[in-house]
C-alpha cells in the first residue's frame, strides 16, 4: 500500500547520539556509528570496572561505583562511576552534561530554574540512577510530575517523553500518544508507579506498541498496570514476549486508526516495525534509524537480522510523508522539507551501501 508525499517545512540543529551499546552492564560493550559526511566510522572503548592495585588494597582503600567521578566540575549535581554512556541525561539536559573519557558528567551546574528541572528531569531519567545531587532534592516530587512531558506542544500535540528510561533496554527512550482513538505507549520506560498514575492523569493507554525485540524492559508490568494490549511483530515474539496480546503477521501495513499506521521494517530485526502518526507526520523508528552526531545511524554492530535488508527497509521511508523521527535510541530529527528527508535517506543509504563487505 503506498503512501500519499507531501512536504514539510522546518528544521532543526542534530544533536549527537550515544556512542555505547545495548547490552547489561554485566556486559559491556561499544557502539559505532557511521559518519555519513566523513565516510568513517567511529568506535569507542568499552567501560571497565576500575581495579585496586595491591598498594591500594594494603592501605584500606575501597572503590565505590556509586562515587562521584572527578570529572564533574564541584557543584550540587554529579554522575557517578555507573554510568553507561548511553547518552540520555545529554540530550535530555545538554547544558549541564556532557561526555568526558567515554561517561557523562557535569560540565556546569544549573543556574535558573529552567537548568534545574532539565537537570532532575535527566536524574530521575537516567536508566542506572548514576546522576546524583549532594543532598536529596526538595522539589523532586515536583519535577516526578512532569513526565510524561510534552515534547512540543505546538507542533506536535499530544505526544509525550515518558522519561524513567531502563536499563534492560540501554536507556531507550520510551512515548505517549494521546489520540482519541485510544492512547498508545510506544516501547516500555521503567515501571515506576508514579509514571502510571501521570499516564492514568492523561486517559492511560489502550496499546502498548514495541518496536521490536530488545527495547521491551517493564512491557509486562505496564501491561498489567493500564490494562493496555501490547503489540509485536510475530517475528520478534520471544519467550519473554510469548503472551503479548496482538502478533502482527506478514508485512502489512497494519492500522490503529484513521491516521497511524504501523510499517514493516526489517533489518535491525527480523520483526522491526515504525510507527507512522501521518497527521503529526512523525515516524517512530525504534532502533530503524536515528541520528547520530556525524550523521544518520542504524547500529549496524547490533543487527540481529540483516544489514542490507535495513538498508532496504530505509529507502523504503522515501514514500512516506513524515516530518520528524523519534527514535529509540539517539536524538531525535526534524527535517526542513521533503526534498531534504528525501537527499538525507538516500545519501545515507548510498554511503552505507558502499561499506558494506
Amino acid at each position: 500500500m503506498g503512501m500519499e508525499v507531501g512536504m514539510v517545512v522546518r528544521s532543526i540543529a542534530v544533536r549527537p547520539y550515544p556512542s555505547s551499546s545495548k547490552e547489561s552492564l554485566s556486559s559491556p560493550r561499544t557502539r559505532k556509528t557511521f559518519n555519513l559526511y566523513r565516510n568513517s566510522t567511529a568506535c569507542r572503548i568499552p567501560v571497565i570496572k576500575s581495579i585496586q592495585s595491591p598498594q591500594a588494597q594494603a592501605q584500606g582503600f575501597t572503590f565505590s561505583r556509586k562515587q562521584r567521578r572527578p570529572q564533574n566540575v564541584d557543584g550540587e549535581f554529579f554522575v557517578d562511576h555507573t554510568c553507561i554512556d548511553c547518552d540520555t541525561c545529554r540530550w535530555m539536559a545538554p547544558q549541564i552534561f556532557t561526555r568526558v573519557d567515554e561517561l557523562s558528567a557535569v560540565f556546569k551546574q544549573p543556574t535558573c530554574e529552567e537548568e534545574r528541572l532539565k537537570a532532575l528531569q535527566a536524574l530521575l531519567s537516567c536508566p542506572t540512577n548514576s546522576i546524583h545531587t549532594e543532598k536529596p532534592a526538595p522539589d523532586i516530587r515536583q519535577v516526578q510530575k512532569t513526565f510524561p512531558h510534552p515534547i512540543d506542544e505546538q507542533r506536535i500535540p499530544g505526544v509525550y517523553h515518558c522519561g524513567y528510561h531502563s536499563e534492560k533496554s540501554y536507556g531507550a527512550t520510551s512515548y505517549l500518544i494521546v489520540h482519541p482513538e485510544g492512547n498508545i505507549l510506544v516501547d516500555s520506560p521503567r515501571f515506576t508507579e508514579r509514571l502510571a498514575h501521570n499516564i492514568d492523569m492523561l486517559g492511560g493507554a489502550r496499546y502498548m506498541f514495541l518496536t521490536h525485540k530488545d527495547d521491551i524492559a517493564d512491557h509486562e508490568r505496564w501491561s498489567k498496570r493500564l490494562s493496555c494490549d501490547r503489540i509485536l511483530h510475530s517475528l520478534d515474539v520471544e519467550g519473554s514476549t510469548a503472551n503479548v496480546e496482538i502478533k502482527l503477521e506478514g508485512s502489512g501495513p497494519w492500522s490503529l486508526g484513521q491516521d497511524i499506521q504501523l510499517i514493516y521494517t526489517p533489518g535491525h530485526s527480523e520483526g522491526s516495525v515504525c510507527l507512522f502518526y501521518k497527521s503529526l507526520k512523525i515516524l517512530f523508528t525504534g532502533d530503524h534509524l536515528a541520528m547520530a552526531e556525524s550523521g544518520l545511524s542504524i547500529f549496524e554492530q547490533y543487527n540481529y537480522c540483516s544489514v542490507p535488508l535495513q538498508l532496504k527497509s530505509i529507502r523504503a521511508l522515501l514514500d512516506l510523508d513524515f516530518k520528524w523521527v523519534l527514535p529509540g535510541h539517539g536524538r531525535r530529527i526534524e527535517f526542513k522539507d521533503h526534498q531534504e528527508k528525501n537527499s538525507t535517506l538516500e545519501a545515507f543509504v548510498q554511503n552505507m551501501s558502499t561499506q558494506l563487505p
